[in-house]
């Protein structure tokens, strides 16, 4: 009995979970021996299975209405690690590196040979902690910017003339001046201060621009027309929160030595805490020539780049669009398509009829065949004569040589690399420590996370011992040199957006690597002749030293009179280089006509002049041959 009651108990314990299922249903039964399911447990069973079932498309709806959208501004805004703003000393770095990037690209898209002048200051305490609030303006005589533009340029991401055109240029894709107004608003609650002048208009616009982060769009405040003392030009500021670093490799100094060597034709004023303002002018008046735009090379390019480029062009045909779309594509790269098995009549097919699998098929052909290396016309070089004039402009330099290689493709993309190598004149002071490295991409100053560089890689790579200079194992060569790389390409592949490093393909790096050696074969050249020379001075030290004292025992032993005496040590001075008479008589006549012709000229003040001048180079000419006999003896 007690068992028979037990397993009623069971049974109806397990009635409502049995009743959900048939196959539930049936295996409860049969463990219950018969046992049945309550009606009331099996009604209340389907209203939950219901309520279940009204539950889900509710559940579905919330889904829906979690997922959001945002803009291109409002995810920088809440990124702009990504594109330098990492460290408040990168915050100031990065800003005027924008700044000074755009006016740059100004002035030479435009013909304007650039000058540009740059204010940073401290200017109280920043509302981040342990930060300082610093106002950075950059004013440059460039063509300055539409006054409908210019909400978009400083305030609109994506917004660029210049993204993907072939051609080298500083700034591409229209984020960096965008991220800085934004970082500006983000740390002192208002955005860049702007004003701005066109050679047609009257008067200079001045206005407040702010990024509208939820639209991405630029907001342009307390816009007005001034009087401006400039025919053209513009002028932005920024207050932000950062620290101000001047020395180091990351400091305001290096950047702008770097970005001054690499644009010679720059003449740049700067106005730095503790340093006053300081002018660098420029070395060369030409202004460097804007190269062409090239289209993209088919075999850069992927499927879904093919396809997505072949609706730039409308309603074309398909031959027509590869000659026109692509570069080195010509009538016949089309007949080689066609032995490969393309068909004809594809070629005369309009782009936009195309389907899925005959763009695959073409792309797959065209890939499979021998085209021409991408053209590099669309690289800028700075020129081995410029940078050579440039590099004198970093210090007291004693050597330098230059070395600019040939436009070549790197990963299906054309690539220039140029290469200085200077040795300080004080070779003490750094004689064991690294070398300066000053690297480039597109003539803009690189100069964060070094080690990951293409750039630096090449440079480790190189046996610098083999040309004269001390370097441990597997690490940069030591010694008072700086070593300046500049790499120029229209397609850089940076290992970030904030263009902090060159990635480090191994054609790249070996293309770097090639520049590097020829400019260490120079230096090792040089090196050789100075240590010839002077083993050449100490061998004429030791003769100028013991030959006087044999000249004397000879004169001794041949009992020679003391004129043969004399004879024999003032050819033993002509023999060795020393003698300094000529010199001196020389220096001597030029003394006495300098004083007649001051003489003739107070008796005569019209010839003041014309002989006067001629008087003091010849005098000056005099001088130095003295100095420099003086310096030999």
């Amino acid at each position: 009995m007690v068992k028979k009651a037990d397993s009623k108990a069971a049974a109806k314990k397990a009635a409502p979970k049995a009743s959900s299922t048939p196959s539930a249903k049936g295996g409860a039964a049969s463990e219950t021996k018969g046992a049945k399911a309550s009606p009331k447990s099996a009604g209340s069973a389907a209203k939950k299975t219901a309520d279940a079932d009204t539950d889900a498309p509710v559940r579905a709806s919330k889904a829906s209405k979690s997922i959001t959208t945002s803009s291109t501004a409002e995810y920088f805004s809440k990124n702009l690690q990504q594109v330098g703003f990492s460290s408040q000393v990168k915050a100031v770095l990065t800003t005027l590196k924008e700044a000074v990037d755009n006016a740059l690209d100004a002035c030479e898209e435009h013909g304007f040979l650039p000058e540009v002048e740059i204010w940073v200051e401290k200017i109280g305490a920043g509302s981040l902690k342990n930060s300082d609030q610093v106002r950075i303006r950059v004013l440059d005589n460039g063509p300055g910017i539409d006054p409908d533009d210019v909400p978009k340029v400083f305030g609109e991401y994506l917004a660029s003339s210049k993204f993907g055109r072939g051609r080298c240029s500083r700034g591409q894709q229209g984020i960096g001046i965008s991220a800085a107004t934004t970082w500006a608003q983000l740390t002192n609650a208002t955005g860049a201060r702007v004003i701005t002048k066109t050679p047609k208009m009257r008067k200079a616009m001045s206005c407040t621009v702010e990024v509208d982060i939820k639209h991405n769009k630029g907001v342009l405040k307390d816009r007005e027309m001034i009087e401006w003392d400039r025919e053209n030009g513009t002028s932005v500021e920024f207050v932000i929160d950062g620290r101000i670093q001047l020395n180091g490799e990351a400091g305001l100094i290096n950047y702008l030595t770097g970005t001054t060597l690499v644009n010679p034709h720059l003449t740049l004023h700067s106005n730095l805490p503790d340093l006053g303002r300081q002018t660098v002018e420029r070395v060369t008046q030409e202004i460097p020539a804007i190269p062409e735009a090239v289209e993209p090379h088919p075999h850069t390019m992927k499927l879904g780049e093919f396809i997505a480029h072949s609706h730039l062009f409308g309603r074309v045909k398909v031959g027509a669009w590869l000659k026109k779309g692509f570069s080195r594509v010509n009538e016949g790269t089309l007949k080689d398509l066609v032995k490969a098995g393309i068909k004809a009549s594809l070629l005369e097919k309009s782009v936009d009829g195309m389907n899925e699998v005959e763009f695959k098929d073409l792309f797959t052909k065209i890939q499979n065949i021998q085209l021409m290396a991408p053209s590099t016309k669309s690289v800028l070089s700075i020129g081995e004569e410029a940078l050579a004039k440039s590099i004198k402009r970093l210090g007291a330099v004693d050597f330098f040589a230059v070395v600019t290689r040939k436009p070549t493709i790197c990963d299906f993309k054309p690539v220039e690399v140029e290469v200085a190598v200077a040795r300080l004149e004080d070779r003490a002071m750094e004689a064991d420590a690294p070398v300066q490295v000053l690297r480039f991409a597109n003539r803009v100053p690189l100069q964060f996370d070094k080690a990951a560089c293409a750039i630096v890689q090449a440079l480790t790579s190189v046996n610098w011992r083999a040309y004269g200079i001390s370097q441990p194992k597997e690490a940069l060569p030591q010694g008072p040199y700086i070593i300046a790389v500049s790499v120029v390409s229209p397609f850089i592949k940076f290992k970030n957006a904030s263009k902090e490093t060159v990635d480090a393909s191994d054609e790249l790096v070996e293309e770097i690597r090639r520049a590097l050696i020829q400019a260490g074969q120079r230096l090792s050249k040089h090196i050789r002749k100075e240590d010839k020379a002077n083993d050449l001075e100490e061998k004429l030290r030791h003769i100028e030293q013991f030959c006087p004292i044999l000249v004397d025992g000879l004169c001794r032993i041949t009992e020679a009179s003391e004129a043969r005496k004399k004879r024999a040590e003032d050819g033993l001075v002509k023999l060795l280089g020393r003698d300094t008479r000529v010199a001196e008589q020389e220096l001597a006549h030029a003394h006495v006509s300098l004083e007649k012709m001051t003489a003739a000229e107070n008796a005569d003040p019209s010839l003041a002049g014309t002989k006067k001048g001629s008087g003091k180079k010849n005098a000056e000419k005099k001088k130095s041959s003295k100095k420099e006999a003086v310096a030999a003896e």
